[in-house]
C-alpha cells in the first residue's frame, strides 16, 4: 500500500503506521523520526532542524524535500509505503505531487484520521519517549507507564517528556497544524484521493483502512 496519514499531533498517525506496516511489509517513512536521527547524530541538517523542532516550528520544506526524495528512492520502498506526518503545508503537497510523478509513483490513498482537540492534548501532555536513538519506545504516564518509573522496559535507558511535547509547545503545535497542515484535507479533497476516518482506536482506524483498500 501507498498512503499518506494526515491528523492533528497526537492524531495517533504512527501507530496506525506501524500496525499498517505489518499488514503487507509497507515501511513506514516518518519525517520526524529522520530528523531526529540527523539531530541526534549532529549532522549539519540535524542542527538546522533542530532550532525549528524545539520551538514546535515546521522545517523548512527545502530540508524536507531532499530527504523525502532520497528516501522514497530506497530498496525498502518498493513494496509500498506509509508516508507519517508528511505533508505538512500545501507547498510540500504540491512538491510532493511533482516528487512522486516523477519517481512514477503512485498514492493508494489519503487517510485523515479525525482526533478531537482535548483527547490530542491529553495524550500528547502524557507521553514519554525513551532516549535511546536505537530504541525510541513511547510511553503514556496514565494509559501505558512503563514498569520502573522514568526507566524504558525494554533497554532500560531514561525515558522523558520531549521538549515539544510540554503544554506550551503542544499548544503552539496543535494552533501550527490548523494554520498550515488542516488546510491538506481540502487539497486532497480536491485531488479525489482522501477519506476522513473518525476514531480514537488505532485499531479501528486501521481496519477502516483495510476495508478501503479492499483488504
Amino acid at each position: 500500500m501507498k498512503l499518506i496519514l494526515l491528523g492533528a499531533p497526537g492524531a495517533g498517525k504512527g501507530t496506525v503506521a506501524k500496525m499498517l506496516t505489518a499488514v503487507d511489509g509497507s515501511v513506514q517513512i516518518s519525517t520526524g523520526d529522520i530528523l531526529r536521527g540527523e539531530v541526534q547524530a549532529g549532522s549539519d541538517l540535524g542542527r538546522q532542524a533542530e532550532e525549528f523542532m524545539n520551538r514546535g516550528d515546521l522545517v523548512p520544506d527545502s530540508l524536507i524535500m531532499g530527504i523525502m526524495e532520497k528516501r522514497l528512492q530506497q530498496p525498502d520502498c518498493a513494496n509500498g509505503f506509509l508516508l507519517d506526518g508528511f505533508p505538512r503545508t500545501i507547498p510540500q503537497a504540491e512538491a510532493l505531487k511533482e516528487l512522486l510523478n516523477k519517481l512514477n509513483i503512485k498514492l493508494d490513498m489519503v487517510v485523515n484520521i479525525d482526533v478531537p482537540r482535548e483527547v490530542l492534548l491529553d495524550r500528547l501532555t502524557t507521553r514519554r519517549t525513551c532516549t535511546n536513538s536505537d530504541c525510541q519506545a513511547i510511553y503514556n504516564v496514565k494509559s501505558m507507564p512503563p514498569k520502573k518509573e522514568g526507566v524504558c522496559d525494554k533497554c532500560g535507558s531514561p525515558i522523558v517528556q520531549r521538549d515539544d511535547e510540554t503544554v506550551e509547545a503542544i499548544t503552539h503545535r496543535l494552533e501550527t497544524y490548523n494554520d498550515k497542515t488542516a488546510p491538506l484535507v481540502g487539497f486532497y479533497e480536491k485531488e479525489g484521493q482522501l477519506q476522513t476516518i473518525t476514531g480514537t482506536s488505532s485499531d479501528a482506524v486501521v481496519n477502516a483502512i483495510k476495508s478501503e483498500l479492499g483488504m
